[in-house]
């Protein structure tokens, strides 16, 4: 900047004032000994008395002993609620949706109808299946309705017949062989006889034969006509348990096929409360134990006994799944994630100290502890917490001092016990 003709101009402006400046630190300079040489009664006295209220550099602080108290022992868990029933309803034949009584959010009570096929188709085949039934029972000389099937074959018109012709066959035949005896009778009439006898024996086996088949076309055509009424029953899809309509799923006018879904129907009175549990933490997992649980984005906090857990974990996630049902209603639906504590053991003991005495930095957790009238830097690993309290598991025993908003405090630094 030295040919810079504004800057020359500014610094011979300046230099006056440097001068100036330059003298008074020459003088205080020189005078500096002297200064140093006066005797210490010249400085002030409310320093002095300052200086002996502790000892020099020493800071006064708060302190809480560490103390053993009760406290539950839980173990963390996340999962979320499922609905203890859920269900996607088919219609079990085929046809064209009539009506759909229910749609998104609609209550149904158990057995009401959610939907109905055109019947007509399987009217036809109830009345059809009932005409083959009657023909059925007439053949086999049973009025032509009735739900009785039963029928004695040996009384049936055909096998009566058989049976009478088989019968005069016989005495023929036992006729002419005792004339045949008597030299009366030839033997050609005998021959005659014989077979007479034998067709007439083969037309009852048959006629026993046809009865028993028409028998069990009977029973054929009974079941043709269950069937049908079946069909007919099918066609209206009806609620199999009370719940809520989560999906619907076709609209009227379509055709449905077998198997197709209809609706998606949930059991929304009781819930299904699934947690997944570490594979570390499961060992103290039982059955009857309280599971106390909040649903994201609600501050209650609820509870429910488990009531099911699985026999093994899972190989993929190294989990354990345990349910427990849970009382529906309000903002508890289906499809929540849930965050719990599962109770181990209610009655549990630990060693505790106040949430003011943690220093929590970088991911890493201590203490500042009072010993020989120094602090002492601790690490520690903490467990439960409760309103007044955090639990120390490792670093801290009973019966230590730790100091309450420590602030900048470290290992060296004296300290004087202030307030217990």
């Amino acid at each position: 900047h030295w040919h810079d003709a504004p800057f020359v101009m500014e610094l011979s402006h300046r230099i006056p004032l440097i001068c100036a400046l330059m003298k008074r630190s020459i003088f205080w300079l020189a005078f500096a000994p002297a200064l140093a040489a006066l005797p210490a009664g010249c400085s002030k006295p409310e320093a002095a008395g300052r200086a002996g209220a502790s000892p020099a550099g020493s800071r006064a602080v708060r302190v809480a002993r560490a103390e053993v108290r009760p406290m539950e022992r839980a173990i963390a868990a996340t999962g979320s609620l499922a609905a203890l029933e859920r269900a996607t309803l088919t219609i079990k034949v085929a046809g064209r949706l009539q009506s759909i009584a229910v749609d998104l959010g609609s209550v149904v009570q158990q057995g009401d109808v959610i939907a109905q096929l055109e019947p007509r188709d399987y009217e036809l085949r109830v009345q059809q299946a009932a005409a083959a039934l009657a023909q059925a029972r007439a053949a086999l000389g049973l009025p032509i309705e009735g739900a009785n099937d039963v029928v004695n074959i040996e009384e049936c018109s055909s096998v009566r017949e058989a049976r009478a012709v088989l019968e005069e066959a016989t005495h023929n035949r036992a006729r002419i062989m005792a004339l045949e005896k008597q030299r009366i009778a030839s033997a050609s009439d005998l021959d005659s006889a014989e077979a007479t006898f034998k067709v007439a024996s083969n037309r009852l086996t048959k006629a026993l034969e046809e009865a028993r088949s028409r028998q069990a076309a009977l029973s054929q055509r009974r079941a043709e006509l269950d069937l049908a009424r079946q069909q007919l029953a099918d066609a209206t899809l009806r609620a199999p348990f009370a719940g809520a309509i989560e999906t619907r799923h076709a609209s009227v006018g379509e055709y449905i096929t077998v198997g197709a879904p209809v609706v998606t129907l949930v059991r929304t009175d009781l819930l299904r409360l699934r947690l997944e549990v570490p594979e570390r933490d499961a060992i103290g997992v039982r059955a009857g134990q309280t599971a106390r649980f909040h649903i994201e984005g609600d501050t209650n906090v609820y509870s429910a006994a488990l009531s099911r857990l699985s026999p093994s974990i899972s190989e993929q996630s190294r989990m354990l799944i345990v349910e427990a049902d849970v009382p529906g209603g309000g903002l508890v639906r289906p499809g929540a994630f849930v965050r719990a504590d599962i109770v181990t053991n209610p009655r549990d003991q630990g060693v505790a100290v106040p949430p003011d005495a943690l220093i929590t930095f970088a991911g890493f957790e201590k203490v500042i502890a009072v010993g020989d009238g120094k602090a002492v830097e601790k690490n520690v690993t903490t467990g439960r917490r409760g309103a007044d309290w955090v639990e120390i598991v490792s670093g801290v025993k009973p019966g230590d001092l730790v100091v309450l908003n420590p602030g900048n405090l470290r290992t060296g630094d004296p300290v004087t016990v202030a307030a217990p």
